[in-house]
């Protein structure tokens, strides 16, 4: 898949929503043009929070969870936040393994993490 079309970011209800457009992310070089364009697109918008939708994915490698806690501290400079919006159960076991779970918020999909940010 091109690394363009690899993510989907658009701004909905004031936060950024990350989509996944490849059910197996583990390409090198394709995570780090998803990291560049995520950060340019922090850099540009400073959103408070950003919701990642893995609706589509697989598989992920570590690099990753790398990835999401980058990002985490980089909206944790100015009290934002990470999402995280339907993973998939076997994914979701590796947060729990690696004890990532305590830190992100889980949502079952894009619109539940869009309507608790609406309710706040």
């Amino acid at each position: 898949m091109d690394e363009k079309n690899l993510i989907e970011i658009i701004t909905r209800s004031n936060a950024g929503i990350v989509t996944f457009q490849s059910p197996s992310i583990s390409d090198v070089e394709g995570i780090a043009a998803v990291s560049k364009q995520i950060m340019a697109f922090i850099e540009k918008n400073r959103p408070k929070r950003l919701i990642f939708d893995f609706e589509k994915v697989k598989f992920f490698s570590s690099q990753v969870l790398g990835l999401l806690l980058e990002i985490r501290a980089k909206l944790e400079a100015y009290n934002g936040e990470v999402l995280i919006s339907a993973i998939n159960p076997q994914l979701h076991r590796v947060f729990r393994i690696t004890n990532l779970d305590k830190i992100f918020s889980f949502f079952k999909d894009k619109e539940s993490a869009i309507n608790t940010i609406n309710s706040e």
